[in-house]
């Protein structure tokens, strides 16, 4: 008898703390969805990948944005070469950021001071990078949020598969379109909306 009462005793310690823990998680997202969702682009900053900075995207008023999930060792990664060539071409209009992110296959694993040195060797990158950021799941960087999720962009969800996602925002901070990890930055599909 003393067995099955210690049983039921601890099946029902067990069930409060997950009731708990589920309702803490709960309202820890509920307050971030409350926090972005009367955030309009314009209002979010990130730190730049050398941690000293802030990125402010009211900094980029009056341009097109181009945010793209970076990664080093990808097959996607000699995008870079076109997403410099993109920004150095449209350099009046765009600006485009680069978020480095390591959720898909550990593709991006490096320091700050590693990913940097690579993009500057390599490719030459000039445009802005952020910190190393999660672009899914519950760790979301709030400028992902905003960026995929309609309730918080107004326009769509968008579910981010792999490196090299691309999504246009428009000079006035509105969410323009979303670009699969296949469109190369210098196509037509892109440099269409920037005319």
């Amino acid at each position: 008898m003393k067995k099955y009462f210690y049983s039921i005793l601890i099946m029902v310690f067990a069930w409060a703390f997950i009731y708990s823990f589920s309702e803490a998680n709960a309202k820890k997202t509920s307050d971030s969805i409350a926090a972005v969702s009367s955030t309009g682009f314009y209002d979010l900053c990130i730190p730049k990948l050398n941690g000293a900075d802030r990125l402010c995207m009211k900094d980029f008023k009056g341009k097109y944005v181009l945010c793209v999930n970076v990664a080093s060792e990808c097959g996607y990664t000699p995008q870079y070469a076109e997403l410099q060539k993109l920004a150095d071409t449209y350099k009046d209009k765009l600006v485009v950021v680069g978020f480095p992110c390591n959720q898909f296959l550990g593709q991006e694993p490096g320091t700050a001071t590693e990913i940097q040195q690579f993009c500057t060797k390599n490719y030459g990158i000039t445009f802005p990078l952020t910190e190393k950021i999660e672009v899914k799941g519950n760790g979301k960087h709030l400028v992902y949020q905003w960026l995929t999720e309609k309730a918080l962009n107004g326009q769509m969800d968008v579910k981010i598969g792999w490196n090299f996602n691309k999504i246009l925002v428009d000079p006035n901070g509105n969410w323009l379109k979303h670009f699969s990890s296949n469109v190369k930055p210098m196509s037509e599909e892109i440099i269409s909306l920037l005319k």
